[in-house]
């Protein structure tokens, strides 16, 4: 009796889930929507985009960003929308695709917990599902910041000789806007990242946006000091109307010398972030090789001098 309404609220329970999913993930036709989305797209505006297409009600991801703003998520989506635009994702379905990541990461570490604590009691099965559940949430999180880091440090890098060669282009008597976009094209393949960032500002421009304002969005992109202090250089420039060529070849001199003290801080934190290998796998691997053979040898003639004669 019991094992038959236990396969009963099964059948219903997978059955409902199925049926959510092909309604949460089934294609709404919106001719408007779409296209207020390509507008948006071929407009390069930035901020109002996810707000369209969530209120559109059409497409999978769309709703299922709805639906997590609607249980409170709104702040998380909006702070992990920021988190892969400052790694480098801005597609318009990559806040869909991480949610969509996270919440199958977290479900199949839940049901691997369970299912690794089938045979335990309820007290060791609540624990391993808090871990689980933490894990789930807070590694998809991590992955994300370090990916934001490794983003951070090629724009960082990359900085001072595209600032250098931006102050000898305009040195030329091109254009802002001209000499970033050849600057963006000679750069292309040594630096894309920060090509890309420049090419992007520079759409922008052309779009109708002013240059003040791309700037900023170009600051709050990428969460860089020195990209900030770049981007108030050129717009002060911009409007007092002062020489930039120079500025930016004094700047970009500044900036290899904050590389170059960068460097020489990484070098000397190397030493102390090699004590813990060294002293966890080196030492015991060197005491073994050293002081076995010898422990060895006085065992075995401690064994023939105590042994019958």
């Amino acid at each position: 009796m019991y094992i038959a309404l236990f396969f009963i609220l099964a059948f219903v329970t997978v059955a409902a889930l199925v049926w959510s999913s092909i309604e949460l993930f089934r294609d709404q036709e919106d001719p408007l929507g779409d296209r207020l989305d390509e507008l948006q797209a071929h407009a390069m505006v930035a901020g109002a985009t996810r707000t369209v297409r969530r209120r559109s009600g059409g497409g999978p991801f769309n709703r299922l960003l709805w639906l997590i703003s609607s249980v409170g998520g709104e702040g998380w989506i909006r702070d992990t929308e920021k988190e892969l635009a400052q790694a480098g994702v801005r597609s318009r379905s990559a806040i869909g695709w991480y949610a969509l990541f996270q919440l199958a990461f977290f479900s199949a570490l839940m049901g691997g917990m369970l299912y690794l604590q089938r045979n335990n009691d309820w007290s060791a099965r609540f624990g391993g599902l808090i871990a689980a559940g933490l894990l789930g949430y807070l590694l998809p999180q991590q992955v994300l910041h370090r990916l934001v880091k490794r983003y951070r440090k090629k724009l960082q890098d990359a900085l001072p000789d595209t600032v250098d060669m931006l102050g000898i282009v305009l040195g030329t008597g091109l254009a802002l806007d001209q000499a970033m976009s050849r600057v963006s094209e000679e750069m292309e393949f040594i630096y894309p990242e920060l090509s890309a960032e420049f090419m992007t500002v520079v759409m922008q421009v052309k779009a109708g946006q002013e240059r003040a304002k791309a700037f900023q969005q170009l600051v709050r992109r990428t969460g860089i000091e020195d990209i900030k202090s770049l981007s108030a250089m050129i717009i002060q420039s911009e409007r007092f109307g002062t020489s930039l060529s120079q500025a930016l070849k004094v700047y970009a001199e500044a900036l290899r010398m904050k590389r170059r003290l960068r460097a020489e801080a990484a070098v000397g934190k190397a030493g102390i972030k090699m004590l813990f290998p060294i002293v966890l796998f080196i030492l015991p691997a060197l005491f073994v090789i050293t002081l076995v053979p010898g422990v060895l040898s006085v065992i075995r003639d401690l064994r023939d001098g105590i042994g019958p004669k």
